[in-house]
C-alpha cells in the first residue's frame, strides 16, 4: 500500500474522488464526468493511479489541472465588491486597525502593527515582479476568518506567501516549528502549508507555500521544511528566476480566477 486515501466528495454539484495523503492534504482528484485525473504535482503519479485503480471505469486523461475556461475568464468583469485585485498588502489588518485602533497608553507595540509592517514589506517586494509577467494579490479572505497574505502568480507557478515579522530577531526553524528570538517555537509551517493547500483547492492548481521572513538578524535551520520554501523579504525576487511552468495565458487565466471573491467563498 502507498498510504494514500481516496475520499469521494461533491463540489459544485459534481462528484469528485480526491486522493489524500495521511495528513489530509489533497494531491489529486478524479473527475468521472470528464474522465480525467488531475495531478497536483507529478511526484506521486504512479501511486495516485494505483489508489484510484478500483474506481476508474474506462479510459482517462491524466495530467495537471486544466487551465480555466473562457467562461471563467469572464470573471475579469467583476462587480467592485467582488474584485480582490485592489486589495492593499495587509488590507484586513488596515481595516481592523481602523475599526479598533490601538490605544496610546499601550506599553507594547500592538502586534497587529508588526504584522502589518511585514505584509506591507513583502507586498512591495512581490509587486516589483509585475514587470516580469507576474501578478500578486494581497490579503485574500478565506472562510473561517483566515487569509492568504499574498498570492503570487507568474511563469514559475503559484505561490502562497505568508509574511512573518522578524526584525532584528534570530529565527530558528525545525520543521514544522518556527521560533523567534526567545519565544517558544510554534508550528507555523503547518499554517503556511494549510493556506497553500486551500488556495490549491480553490484554484484547481498547484500552489507552493512560502514563508517570507521580514528583516531577520539570522536564520538557523535544524530540520529543513520538506515542502515550504523559506525566504527573507530581500530574496523574494528569486521567485522570478525559477524555471517557467505557466504560459502567459495561463497566468492571466489563474489571476482572473483568483481575484474573484466567489472563488474563495466556495471553499
Amino acid at each position: 500500500m502507498n498510504g494514500l486515501r481516496v475520499i469521494p466528495t461533491w463540489r459544485h454539484g459534481q462528484e469528485r474522488l480526491y486522493v489524500c495523503l495521511t495528513d489530509g492534504r489533497n494531491i489529486a482528484w478524479y473527475d468521472r464526468e470528464a474522465a480525467r485525473i488531475n495531478l497536483i504535482g507529478e511526484n506521486r503519479r504512479e501511486d495516485v493511479l494505483e489508489a484510484l485503480g478500483p474506481f476508474i471505469t474506462g479510459p482517462v486523461t491524466v495530467g495537471p489541472p486544466p487551465v480555466p475556461t473562457p467562461a471563467e475568464l469572464a470573471r475579469l468583469s467583476l462587480h467592485p465588491d467582488d474584485d480582490l485585485a485592489p486589495n492593499r498588502p495587509g488590507e484586513a489588518l488596515l481595516i481592523d486597525l481602523d475599526r479598533d485602533p490601538d490605544t496610546a497608553h499601550r506599553l507594547r507595540t500592538d502586534p497587529r502593527r508588526r504584522a502589518l509592517a511585514a505584509e506591507q514589506t513583502v507586498g512591495v517586494a512581490l509587486d516589483r515582479l509585475d514587470g516580469a509577467g507576474w501578478h500578486t494579490l494581497h490579503s485574500l479572505p478565506l472562510p473561517g476568518g483566515d487569509r492568504v497574505h499574498h498570492l503570487a502568480i507568474g511563469p514559475a507557478g503559484l505561490f502562497a506567501v505568508h509574511a512573518l515579522y522578524a526584525r532584528k530577531q534570530r529565527v530558528r526553524i525545525s520543521a514544522p516549528l518556527v521560533g523567534l528570538g526567545r519565544r517558544e517555537p510554534e508550528p507555523l509551517l503547518r499554517r503556511v502549508r494549510a493556506s497553500a493547500d486551500r488556495a490549491s483547492y480553490a484554484l484547481n492548481a498547484e500552489v507552493h507555500p512560502v514563508l517570507a521572513l521580514v528583516g531577520p538578524a539570522a536564520v538557523s535551520v535544524t530540520v529543513p521544511p520538506r515542502d515550504v520554501r523559506v525566504l527573507t523579504d530581500a530574496d523574494l525576487g528569486d521567485l522570478a528566476r525559477l524555471g517557467g511552468v505557466l504560459k502567459p495565458a495561463d497566468v492571466e487565466a489563474l489571476h482572473a480566477m483568483a481575484r474573484d471573491r466567489g472563488t474563495w467563498a466556495r471553499l
